[in-house]
């Protein structure tokens, strides 16, 4: 269920590619819906989703962003990583040693996040598709962040190092 936006709001291509891979909590998915408006990346669901994209909470933390947003489905991790053949991935996780910000982010790279509140499984950290696995800091003993607060955190790291290309 792809949902296409009026062209002339995005920018030309999109800043990298939110990817969630099976996604529980439909808040976060809004949330991930109005990151990708208001930065220009664009977000992908991989299957199966824990919630109907029609639910109100979906909609409410997605607040009036839908239109100004790409958002795709796709049915497997190897569906999505298909559609972006060229792209780089990295897969977020508490486990990686490579920091988030010792990466030289591209255009259109793949910023992969897992469900929560499991984070990604060994199978989509294996693919022969990820590029590197990343870590966001945090103190010690604390699980994880939020997954929309890791994927803020990303994207916003990708448009600072992009030089806020087209923001004002």
């Amino acid at each position: 269920m792809p949902h296409q936006p009026d062209a002339s709001a995005l920018p030309e291509s999109p800043l990298a590619h939110v990817v969630y891979f099976e996604p529980r909590i439909p808040g976060n998915t809004g949330s991930a819906i109005r990151l990708a408006a208001v930065t220009g990346a664009r977000l992908h669901l991989v299957e199966p989703l824990g919630f109907d994209l029609s639910e109100a909470k979906l909609k409410r933390a997605g607040l009036d962003y839908h239109d100004l947003a790409v958002m795709d489905v796709h049915p497997s991790l190897d569906a999505t990583l298909d559609a972006l053949p060229e792209a780089r991935v990295f897969a977020f996780t508490t486990r990686a040693t490579t920091r988030y910000t010792d990466v030289e982010y591209r255009q259109g790279d793949v910023l992969l996040f897992g469900p929560e509140p499991t984070g990604l499984p060994p199978e989509a950290l294996s693919h022969s598709r990820v590029t590197d696995e990343l870590r966001i800091p945090m103190l010690p003993g604390r699980r994880s962040l939020n997954l929309t607060n890791a994927a803020s955190i990303a994207v916003y790291e990708v448009w600072r190092q992009a030089g806020f290309a087209e923001g004002a």
